[in-house]
């Protein structure tokens, strides 16, 4: 794929997609908001991806938040759209269909921490440090950081983030359950290849599913959100996969699953 601020890279059914503004520390502009909906619309859909992994050029920065230059041009109208056009990608990335790892390199601010929690899973490398400090600049989070950080760590937690705009670093990220895991610097890409070979290795319907459930998390009662396991439970019972699966394990074998 040619594109201006992020390259795009598929192989091995992962798709590696690198915010590329390594002079600007990764920092996000309408045009790499735009090249990245493009990018993850791309892999949500390719037949040939089955794991996505999000990272930033550099080992200085994942995303060190929104361009200031651009967000400093907003009013009180222009900000809402502003910041709905960028919920919008951030959005297309939680409900993408495929798992959305995160490799944190350095600084996650700003944007680039509300791009990673909208990533279903968050490696860091341990130079990474994660912070909402909008409050510093006379503005609050807007790419979806109030709702997503508070469902991630706590509104407790996420508070003091976002209202001292506070920096942690990534042992305090790992300990407050905001990364999965911290690795050493100058390796998270490849955990997160390592990890999304591992997501490729399984019953890909299965995955899906799982993520289909796991989404509904936030949005469902206890009692709704069983429904809708057993519902998804019972649509993998129906796959091939399935088959595969149970008979490889009978068998005692590995599984050779086929994706249906």
């Amino acid at each position: 794929m040619d594109y201006a601020n992020i390259t795009y890279e598929a192989a091995d059914r992962i798709a590696v997609i690198t915010l590329n503004r390594p002079d600007k520390l990764n920092a996000l502009n309408h045009d790499t908001l735009v090249e990245l909906r493009d990018a993850i619309t791309i892999a949500g859909e390719s037949d040939a991806v089955d794991v996505v992994v999000i990272t930033g050029a550099g080992e200085k920065a994942f995303v060190a938040g929104a361009d200031i230059r651009e967000l400093s041009a907003q009013d009180a109208v222009s900000g809402q759209r502003f910041a709905l056009s960028g919920q919008d990608v951030f959005n297309r990335i939680e409900l993408c269909p495929k798992p959305v790892i995160a490799a944190v390199n350095g600084f996650a601010l700003g944007g680039g921490c509300e791009l990673a929690l909208s990533c279903h899973i968050r490696l860091a490398s341990e130079n990474a440090k994660f912070g909402q400090p909008e409050v510093n600049l006379g503005v609050i989070p807007g790419y979806g950081g109030t709702q997503r950080l508070a469902r991630v760590i706590g509104p407790g937690r996420a508070a003091e983030m976002i209202l001292t705009g506070d920096m942690v670093d990534a042992n305090e990220a790992s300990r407050i359950g905001l990364v999965n895991r911290v690795v050493p610097r100058g390796e998270v890409l490849a955990a997160a290849k390592e990890m999304a070979a591992k997501i490729v290795s399984k019953g890909q319907p299965a995955v899906r599913l799982s993520l289909q459930a796991l989404r509904c998390v936030p949005q469902m009662g206890l009692r709704e959100g069983l429904a809708t396991e057993a519902a998804l439970f019972g649509i993998s019972c129906g796959t091939e996969d399935f088959k595969e699966g149970t008979a490889a394990f009978l068998e005692k074998r590995a599984p050779a699953f086929t994706g249906k």
